[in-house]
Protein backbone atom coordinates (compact mmCIF):
# COMPACT_ATOMS: atom_id res chain seq x y z
CA UNK A 1 0.00 0.00 0.00
CA UNK A 2 1.52 3.56 -1.07
CA UNK A 3 2.39 5.80 1.74
CA UNK A 4 2.66 3.26 4.51
CA UNK A 5 5.56 2.43 6.05
CA UNK A 6 6.02 -1.62 7.41
CA UNK A 7 8.47 -2.76 9.99
CA UNK A 8 7.63 -6.44 11.36
CA UNK A 9 3.66 -6.32 12.20
CA UNK A 10 4.03 -2.22 12.70
CA UNK A 11 2.44 0.25 10.05
CA UNK A 12 3.21 3.90 10.13
CA UNK A 13 0.77 5.84 8.30
CA UNK A 14 1.40 9.66 7.84
CA UNK A 15 -2.19 11.70 7.08
CA UNK A 16 -1.83 15.60 6.68
CA UNK A 17 -4.93 18.14 6.80
CA UNK A 18 -5.46 21.34 4.51
CA UNK A 19 -3.97 24.04 6.62
CA UNK A 20 0.06 23.08 5.44
CA UNK A 21 0.31 20.44 2.88
CA UNK A 22 4.05 21.32 1.68
CA UNK A 23 5.25 20.87 5.28
CA UNK A 24 3.40 17.47 5.37
CA UNK A 25 4.80 16.64 2.11
CA UNK A 26 8.24 17.23 3.42
CA UNK A 27 8.26 15.39 6.70
CA UNK A 28 6.59 12.28 4.23
CA UNK A 29 10.14 12.81 2.18
CA UNK A 30 12.52 12.73 4.97
CA UNK A 31 10.75 9.25 6.33
CA UNK A 32 11.09 8.02 2.56
CA UNK A 33 7.13 7.59 1.94
CA UNK A 34 3.67 9.17 1.02
CA UNK A 35 0.91 10.59 2.46
CA UNK A 36 -2.04 8.19 2.34
CA UNK A 37 -4.68 9.63 0.12
CA UNK A 38 -7.14 11.54 2.40
CA UNK A 39 -10.39 13.11 1.14
CA UNK A 40 -10.78 16.73 2.50
CA UNK A 41 -13.87 18.43 2.09
CA UNK A 42 -16.11 21.83 3.65
CA UNK A 43 -19.81 21.49 2.97
CA UNK A 44 -21.45 24.89 1.73
CA UNK A 45 -22.38 25.79 5.58
CA UNK A 46 -19.62 25.31 6.70
CA UNK A 47 -19.07 21.62 7.97
CA UNK A 48 -15.88 19.50 7.78
CA UNK A 49 -15.83 15.80 5.61
CA UNK A 50 -12.84 13.47 6.19
CA UNK A 51 -12.22 9.92 4.44
CA UNK A 52 -9.20 7.65 4.08
CA UNK A 53 -8.67 6.37 0.31
CA UNK A 54 -6.45 2.98 2.05
CA UNK A 55 -7.45 1.12 5.05
CA UNK A 56 -5.42 2.22 8.78
CA UNK A 57 -6.69 -0.23 10.32
CA UNK A 58 -4.10 -1.59 12.98
CA UNK A 59 -1.64 1.28 11.48
CA UNK A 60 0.16 3.95 13.96
CA UNK A 61 -1.09 7.05 12.18
CA UNK A 62 0.49 10.30 12.80
CA UNK A 63 -2.31 13.20 11.72
CA UNK A 64 -0.22 15.96 10.29
CA UNK A 65 -2.08 19.70 10.64
CA UNK A 66 -0.49 23.32 11.30
CA UNK A 67 -2.96 25.63 13.14
CA UNK A 68 -2.15 28.67 11.48
CA UNK A 69 -4.99 31.18 9.91
CA UNK A 70 -8.30 30.51 10.27
CA UNK A 71 -7.30 28.57 13.62
CA UNK A 72 -10.55 26.88 14.37
CA UNK A 73 -11.38 25.28 11.10
CA UNK A 74 -7.76 23.58 10.77
CA UNK A 75 -8.46 22.20 14.49
CA UNK A 76 -11.82 20.90 13.54
CA UNK A 77 -10.31 19.11 10.95
CA UNK A 78 -7.95 17.90 12.84
CA UNK A 79 -10.26 16.44 15.06
CA UNK A 80 -12.61 15.33 12.76
CA UNK A 81 -9.61 13.49 10.74
CA UNK A 82 -8.50 11.99 14.76
CA UNK A 83 -12.23 10.75 14.77
CA UNK A 84 -12.43 9.26 11.07
CA UNK A 85 -9.36 7.17 11.94
CA UNK A 86 -10.56 6.24 15.52
CA UNK A 87 -13.53 4.69 13.53
CA UNK A 88 -11.41 2.92 10.91
CA UNK A 89 -9.67 1.05 14.02
CA UNK A 90 -6.26 2.68 13.67
CA UNK A 91 -4.22 0.82 16.25
CA UNK A 92 -2.75 3.83 17.80
CA UNK A 93 -3.91 7.97 17.00
CA UNK A 94 -1.08 10.84 16.99
CA UNK A 95 -1.74 14.18 16.95
CA UNK A 96 1.11 16.36 15.22
CA UNK A 97 0.07 19.55 16.08
CA UNK A 98 3.85 21.76 15.24
CA UNK A 99 2.39 24.95 16.75
CA UNK A 100 -0.35 24.24 19.21
CA UNK A 101 -3.79 25.92 19.29
CA UNK A 102 -4.47 28.26 21.91
CA UNK A 103 -1.29 27.55 24.01
CA UNK A 104 -1.07 31.25 25.20
CA UNK A 105 -4.74 30.71 26.79
CA UNK A 106 -3.07 28.11 29.19
CA UNK A 107 -4.08 29.40 32.89
CA UNK A 108 -6.78 31.49 33.87
CA UNK A 109 -5.70 35.21 34.43
CA UNK A 110 -8.86 36.53 35.66
CA UNK A 111 -12.17 35.21 36.70
CA UNK A 112 -14.22 33.39 34.40
CA UNK A 113 -11.69 32.94 31.77
CA UNK A 114 -11.61 29.42 29.92
CA UNK A 115 -8.37 27.45 30.32
CA UNK A 116 -8.34 26.78 26.13
CA UNK A 117 -5.28 24.46 25.84
CA UNK A 118 -6.91 22.47 28.68
CA UNK A 119 -9.95 22.28 26.49
CA UNK A 120 -8.16 21.31 23.18
CA UNK A 121 -6.20 18.59 24.62
CA UNK A 122 -9.67 17.28 25.73
CA UNK A 123 -11.09 17.75 22.71
CA UNK A 124 -8.15 15.64 21.10
CA UNK A 125 -8.69 12.63 23.42
CA UNK A 126 -12.51 12.36 22.91
CA UNK A 127 -11.79 12.10 19.74
CA UNK A 128 -9.22 9.42 19.49
CA UNK A 129 -5.70 10.49 20.04
CA UNK A 130 -3.35 8.39 21.68
CA UNK A 131 -0.78 11.28 21.53
CA UNK A 132 0.43 14.79 20.89
CA UNK A 133 3.63 16.24 19.22
CA UNK A 134 3.96 19.36 19.25
CA UNK A 135 7.50 21.87 19.02
CA UNK A 136 8.34 24.95 21.50
CA UNK A 137 4.67 25.03 23.41
CA UNK A 138 4.18 28.55 24.88
CA UNK A 139 3.81 26.91 28.79
CA UNK A 140 5.42 23.66 29.43
CA UNK A 141 2.43 22.96 31.87
CA UNK A 142 0.52 22.36 28.80
CA UNK A 143 2.08 18.93 28.76
CA UNK A 144 -0.35 17.76 31.60
CA UNK A 145 -3.44 19.06 30.01
CA UNK A 146 -3.46 15.33 27.75
CA UNK A 147 -3.84 12.22 29.27
CA UNK A 148 -1.81 10.37 27.73
CA UNK A 149 2.21 10.89 25.84
CA UNK A 150 2.98 14.34 24.86
CA UNK A 151 6.30 14.71 23.05
CA UNK A 152 7.26 18.18 23.11
CA UNK A 153 9.69 18.87 20.85
CA UNK A 154 12.27 21.69 20.70
CA UNK A 155 13.71 23.87 17.85
CA UNK A 156 16.21 25.50 19.30
CA UNK A 157 18.83 22.99 17.48
CA UNK A 158 17.69 23.89 13.80
CA UNK A 159 18.09 28.00 15.05
CA UNK A 160 21.16 27.55 16.82
CA UNK A 161 22.76 25.97 13.59
CA UNK A 162 22.07 29.33 11.79
CA UNK A 163 23.08 31.63 14.24
CA UNK A 164 26.08 29.93 15.03
CA UNK A 165 27.40 29.61 11.29
CA UNK A 166 25.72 33.34 10.75
CA UNK A 167 26.42 35.38 14.09
CA UNK A 168 29.27 36.18 16.00
CA UNK A 169 29.30 34.74 19.45
CA UNK A 170 32.27 37.08 21.21
CA UNK A 171 30.48 40.15 19.88
CA UNK A 172 26.78 38.36 21.10
CA UNK A 173 24.34 39.35 23.45
CA UNK A 174 21.10 37.57 23.62
CA UNK A 175 18.09 39.10 24.64
CA UNK A 176 14.88 38.11 26.44
CA UNK A 177 11.86 40.18 24.96
CA UNK A 178 9.95 40.33 28.60
CA UNK A 179 10.26 39.20 31.88
CA UNK A 180 8.24 35.65 31.20
CA UNK A 181 10.58 34.69 28.46
CA UNK A 182 13.90 35.02 30.64
CA UNK A 183 14.19 31.29 31.55
CA UNK A 184 14.45 30.61 27.77
CA UNK A 185 16.86 32.88 26.74
CA UNK A 186 18.80 32.17 29.71
CA UNK A 187 19.42 28.90 27.82
CA UNK A 188 19.90 29.83 24.51
CA UNK A 189 22.49 32.22 26.48
CA UNK A 190 23.97 29.22 27.89
CA UNK A 191 24.20 27.18 24.60
CA UNK A 192 25.65 30.47 22.84
CA UNK A 193 27.78 31.49 25.45
CA UNK A 194 26.49 34.85 25.62
CA UNK A 195 25.35 37.74 28.09
CA UNK A 196 21.96 37.52 28.49
CA UNK A 197 19.89 41.14 28.26
CA UNK A 198 16.08 41.51 29.86
CA UNK A 199 13.74 43.80 28.47
CA UNK A 200 11.38 44.72 30.80
CA UNK A 201 8.01 46.29 29.43
CA UNK A 202 4.21 46.40 30.45
CA UNK A 203 1.41 45.84 28.59
CA UNK A 204 -1.59 48.29 28.44
CA UNK A 205 -4.59 46.52 29.77
CA UNK A 206 -7.33 48.68 27.62
CA UNK A 207 -5.26 48.17 24.52
CA UNK A 208 -5.25 44.43 23.19
CA UNK A 209 -1.59 44.01 21.35
CA UNK A 210 -0.26 47.38 22.83
CA UNK A 211 3.36 47.28 24.61
CA UNK A 212 5.41 49.58 26.06
CA UNK A 213 8.78 49.04 26.81
CA UNK A 214 10.46 50.75 29.86
CA UNK A 215 14.21 49.72 30.60
CA UNK A 216 17.02 47.39 29.26
CA UNK A 217 18.92 45.01 32.33
CA UNK A 218 22.13 44.54 30.71
CA UNK A 219 25.12 45.81 28.13
CA UNK A 220 23.97 46.06 24.79
CA UNK A 221 25.46 48.62 23.11
CA UNK A 222 27.97 48.09 20.60
CA UNK A 223 26.57 44.41 20.19
CA UNK A 224 24.95 42.26 18.09
CA UNK A 225 21.32 41.29 20.01
CA UNK A 226 19.43 37.91 19.17
CA UNK A 227 16.44 38.40 20.84
CA UNK A 228 14.46 34.84 21.07
CA UNK A 229 10.41 34.24 21.78
CA UNK A 230 8.81 30.96 20.98
CA UNK A 231 6.18 33.06 18.52
CA UNK A 232 5.49 35.99 16.82
CA UNK A 233 1.92 36.99 16.30
CA UNK A 234 1.48 40.69 15.38
CA UNK A 235 5.39 42.13 15.90
CA UNK A 236 4.29 44.55 18.46
CA UNK A 237 6.49 43.35 21.06
CA UNK A 238 9.20 42.50 18.75
CA UNK A 239 9.40 45.61 16.95
CA UNK A 240 9.38 48.10 20.80
CA UNK A 241 11.98 45.22 22.23
CA UNK A 242 14.53 46.05 18.88
CA UNK A 243 13.72 49.72 18.43
CA UNK A 244 14.96 49.81 22.62
CA UNK A 245 17.96 48.03 21.82
CA UNK A 246 18.87 50.29 19.18
CA UNK A 247 18.12 53.41 21.26
CA UNK A 248 20.70 51.86 23.39
CA UNK A 249 23.06 51.61 21.32
CA UNK A 250 23.15 48.04 19.70
CA UNK A 251 25.06 47.75 16.51
CA UNK A 252 22.43 44.53 15.45
CA UNK A 253 19.36 43.24 16.13
CA UNK A 254 18.00 39.67 15.07
CA UNK A 255 15.06 38.04 16.02
CA UNK A 256 15.33 34.50 16.60
CA UNK A 257 11.36 32.61 16.91
CA UNK A 258 9.96 29.18 16.06
CA UNK A 259 6.28 29.89 15.39
CA UNK A 260 5.66 32.38 12.62
CA UNK A 261 1.93 33.48 13.24
CA UNK A 262 2.43 36.84 11.66
CA UNK A 263 -0.76 37.88 12.20
CA UNK A 264 -1.96 41.54 10.89
CA UNK A 265 0.19 43.76 10.38
CA UNK A 266 3.20 41.77 11.72
CA UNK A 267 4.97 41.81 7.97
CA UNK A 268 4.93 45.48 7.96
CA UNK A 269 6.04 46.25 11.32
CA UNK A 270 8.67 43.87 11.08
CA UNK A 271 10.31 44.94 8.24
CA UNK A 272 11.51 48.12 10.01
CA UNK A 273 14.32 50.11 10.39
CA UNK A 274 15.15 48.32 13.77
CA UNK A 275 15.70 44.89 12.82
CA UNK A 276 18.10 43.59 10.39
CA UNK A 277 17.05 40.18 10.09
CA UNK A 278 14.12 37.59 11.54
CA UNK A 279 14.46 33.96 11.58
CA UNK A 280 11.84 31.99 12.21
CA UNK A 281 10.71 27.76 11.46
CA UNK A 282 7.65 26.74 9.01
CA UNK A 283 5.97 24.96 11.72
CA UNK A 284 2.99 27.51 10.44
CA UNK A 285 2.48 28.43 6.83
CA UNK A 286 3.90 31.60 5.49
CA UNK A 287 2.10 32.98 2.45
CA UNK A 288 4.10 35.35 0.15
CA UNK A 289 2.12 38.19 1.59
CA UNK A 290 3.48 37.71 4.86
CA UNK A 291 6.73 37.17 3.33
CA UNK A 292 9.24 40.39 3.62
CA UNK A 293 13.05 40.41 2.65
CA UNK A 294 14.45 40.16 5.77
CA UNK A 295 12.82 37.12 6.98
CA UNK A 296 14.63 33.87 6.97
CA UNK A 297 12.29 30.23 7.24
CA UNK A 298 14.03 27.12 8.26
CA UNK A 299 12.53 23.67 7.34
CA UNK A 300 11.40 21.80 10.79
CA UNK A 301 10.31 19.54 8.75
CA UNK A 302 13.62 17.10 9.54
CA UNK A 303 12.88 17.32 13.40
CA UNK A 304 9.73 15.96 13.06
CA UNK A 305 10.59 13.23 11.23
CA UNK A 306 13.36 12.25 13.15
CA UNK A 307 10.84 12.29 16.19
CA UNK A 308 8.06 10.42 14.28
CA UNK A 309 10.45 8.21 13.31
CA UNK A 310 11.80 7.53 17.21
CA UNK A 311 7.96 7.42 18.26
CA UNK A 312 6.95 4.74 15.65
CA UNK A 313 10.17 2.59 16.73
CA UNK A 314 9.09 3.16 20.30
CA UNK A 315 12.95 4.53 20.73
CA UNK A 316 14.01 8.24 23.00
CA UNK A 317 12.50 11.75 21.33
CA UNK A 318 13.96 13.49 24.67
CA UNK A 319 17.68 11.80 23.06
CA UNK A 320 17.24 14.28 20.32
CA UNK A 321 17.76 17.21 21.67
CA UNK A 322 21.10 16.89 24.06
CA UNK A 323 19.80 18.76 27.04
CA UNK A 324 18.33 21.56 24.67
CA UNK A 325 15.21 20.72 27.01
Amino acid sequence: MSGIITHGEKHLVLVSGRAHPELAKAIAKELGTELVDTELRTFANGEIYARYGESVRGADVFVIQSHGDPINEWLMEQIIMVDALKRASAKRITVVAPCYPYARQDKKGRGREPISARLVADLFKAAGADRIMSVDLHASQIQGFFDGPVDHLFAMPVLLKHFRENLHADNLTIVSPDMGRVRVADHWSDQLNAPLAIIHKRRDPKVANQVTVHDIVGTVEGRTCLIVDDLIDTGGTIVKAAEALKKHGAEKVVVGATHAVFSHPAAERLNCDFIDEVVVTDTLLIPEEKRFEKLTVLPIAPLLARAIHEVFEDGSVTSMFDGAA
